[in-house]
């Protein structure tokens, strides 16, 4: 199986933490109440508006926490053990888990722009981070899911 660049997977790892950082803030925020956002709350820019919005949860989970649970697992998927990994299946799940995470940030993206009508600064950090890991494992996963011509 093909190396990752030695790049990739501090890089990757940082920005899940990162990650693990702004949802556990807007986790904490969700619960004890938008008092604690520390962001703007004009017209356009109001965290409290989104993080109090029907969007903020989805079948009674603060989408807060479904972030927070998904950088915790991207983490995991980032560290460099699994990047090291002969097994396929991780590379297949954490190229999988990025699409899917950013299928979800898109939707947030969209209620925020067009159902909301307004846009939450730390959600924006969170949506960034999401599609900075994308972007990492779509760059390094073709090189380690197609067979060296070695191999």
């Amino acid at each position: 199986m093909s190396r990752v660049a030695r790049w990739v997977p501090p890089v990757s790892l940082s920005i899940a933490v990162a990650g693990i950082a702004v949802s556990t803030y807007l986790t904490i925020a969700h619960y004890a109440g938008p008092d604690v956002l520390a962001c703007g709350t004009g017209d356009r820019v109001n965290c409290e508006v989104v993080t109090t919005s029907a969007q903020s949860t989805i079948l009674g989970i603060p989408v807060a926490l479904l972030g927070l649970a998904w950088f915790v697992a991207m983490a995991a998927l980032c560290v460099p053990t699994a990047w090291r990994s002969e097994a396929r299946s991780i590379h297949l799940v954490r190229l999988a888990a990025t699409i899917a995470g950013i299928g979800f940030a898109l939707w947030l993206i969209y209620a925020e722009l067009f159902i909301i009508d307004a846009i939450c600064l730390w959600c924006t950090v969170a949506h960034v981070l999401a599609f900075a890991l994308f972007g990492i494992a779509a760059v390094a996963s073709p090189a380690l899911l197609i067979p060296d011509e070695g191999s």
